[in-house]
């Protein structure tokens, strides 16, 4: 078992940043791809980014591309997201995933963290 814990989120002004942490315990953290989803009130869960087990290959939703980075230290067992010039539409409750399973479905979930973006 992995076990996740986010923190980080908060009340932003559009165009300000954050960076959102993800603590894994539990299973060698180094061996797992993670990602960053996200859900706003009354839609769907979202894919935001994800990076892999080195590190060294990330890919982004579209719209965030350029904005968000995520990162990962496997020495403390921590993944990252920095959100850079947050818009409104960023607002949502933000998870990270760990662990790919056979057909795609990440198996481990934090409990996620609020990011609100003030207009």
């Amino acid at each position: 078992q992995v076990q996740l814990v986010e923190s980080g989120g908060g009340l932003v002004q559009a165009g300000g940043s954050l960076r959102l942490s993800c603590a894994a315990s539990g299973r060698t953290f180094s061996n797992y791809g993670m990602g960053w989803f996200r859900q706003a009130p009354g839609k769907e869960r979202e894919f935001v980014a994800r990076i892999s087990s080195s590190g060294g290959s990330t890919y982004y939703l579209d719209s965030v591309k350029g904005r968000f980075t995520i990162s990962r230290d496997n020495a403390k067992n921590t993944v990252y997201l920095q959100m850079n010039s947050l818009k409104p539409e960023d607002t949502a409750v933000y998870y990270c995933a760990a662990g790919v399973n056979l057909i795609g479905n990440y198996m481990y979930w934090g409990q996620g963290t609020q990011v609100t973006v003030s207009s």
